[in-house]
């Protein structure tokens, strides 16, 4: 067979790939038709499934994931830990040119962090009209699903509803020397708290704090919150709040409160550039944005994302932490927080 023959029955072979392939084997991330919704569903069934990793607390994973494995009949395979953990394996393994994951639910700080590494995708969204303001970054590598906020819980048994305090300032009054414990990677909500406070005045005050009264520092706020519920640590200062509502619901001695400034962290969802299954992990994306997942989300006490959706805490004024700003000073805030709070709680 000459050359030339050759060449022409590999185009005519490649000419028939081209046409068996459907319209929509490409994956859809940024497609606007009419038919987008039909074609990501088509899609995504022939792919079959994909593969998340996520920081949402293992308790809320069954009602979250159960609804769309049902729906559509796409298996989600599921790696779990905390936030810091799947940033680390996340960019360990695309740096070893690992492509396992599809999704990617963790805090807004570290999605901003995958972001600027190039480990996500742009995507388009007509859900993204329904969602809080910046809630979608300009790049559109992630999105807000819901927001975790920052409250104050304590032991029932312990303190009285009317001993509360109602400003950071009351927390320097002797009465709760050795009563109080914080997170140890909080820094962000330092760094919010303290901003608003006026930084200089912030900081001299947790100074303050923490000389009278110490502040007991604990590792994840699961265990911070079993601490409150133990009477170890009386009044918890960095609670997520989904959190002593479901011990409270169970019957734990354990209520919360909140003191302004009242700080939120986001959790978005982003796509890997690299992704297996980038039609089944777009449905999910959007599933994730959807006011069925976000009702879900609403029911566990977590904080909608979108505003179709009314939030368990309707009416209280949030201080977003900006993603962008986090990352940009963590080296300050977190040497900041070392000092002032962790370290002198580790003494």
């Amino acid at each position: 067979m000459s050359s030339f023959d050759f060449t022409r029955c590999l185009a005519a072979a490649l000419m028939s790939v081209a046409l068996a392939a459907p319209a929509f084997a490409q994956p859809l991330l940024e497609y606007q038709g009419a038919d987008r919704s039909e074609k990501i569903v088509q899609a995504a069934k022939e792919e079959g499934e994909l593969t998340l990793y996520t920081s949402i607390a293992e308790k809320d994973i069954p009602p979250l994931i159960k609804p769309f494995e049902e729906k559509y009949g796409i298996k989600v395979k599921i790696w779990r830990a905390g936030t810091d953990k799947v940033l680390q394996r996340t960019l360990t393994e695309a740096q070893a040119g690992r492509h396992d994951v599809d999704a990617i639910h963790i805090s807004a700080p570290e999605m901003e962090a995958l972001s600027q590494e190039k480990v996500l995708q742009p995507v388009k969204s007509p859900l993204f009209g329904q969602l809080l303001p910046k809630a979608v970054p300009d790049h559109r590598e992630w999105a807000a699903t819901m927001l975790t906020v920052f409250v104050q819980a304590y032991n029932t048994d312990r303190i009285k509803k009317e001993d509360l305090p109602q400003s950071f300032e009351d927390l320097k009054d002797p009465k709760w020397k050795g009563k109080l414990g914080i997170e140890t990677e909080d820094f962000d909500w330092f760094a919010a708290v303290v901003t608003a406070l006026g930084e200089e005045k912030g900081v001299q005050l947790f100074r303050d704090i923490v000389a009278t009264n110490g502040i007991s520092v604990r590792k994840g706020h699961s265990l911070l919150t079993n601490m409150v519920v133990a009477g170890e640590v009386p009044l918890g200062l960095t609670v997520y709040n989904y959190m002593p509502e479901a011990a409270k619901e169970r019957g734990a001695p354990i209520d919360w409160f909140t003191i302004d400034p009242v700080v939120a962290r986001a959790n978005g969802i982003g796509i890997t550039r690299n992704a297996k299954h980038p039609n089944a992990a777009l449905l999910f994306y959007d599933y994730m944005l959807s006011q069925d997942a976000q009702r879900i989300l609403a029911s566990l006490s977590y904080v909608p994302s979108s505003t179709q959706v009314e939030s368990p805490l309707k009416g209280m004024e949030l201080t977003l932490i900006d993603p962008e700003v986090s990352l940009s000073g963590m080296a300050k805030w977190s040497q900041l927080y070392d000092q002032v709070i962790v370290s002198q709680g580790r003494r």
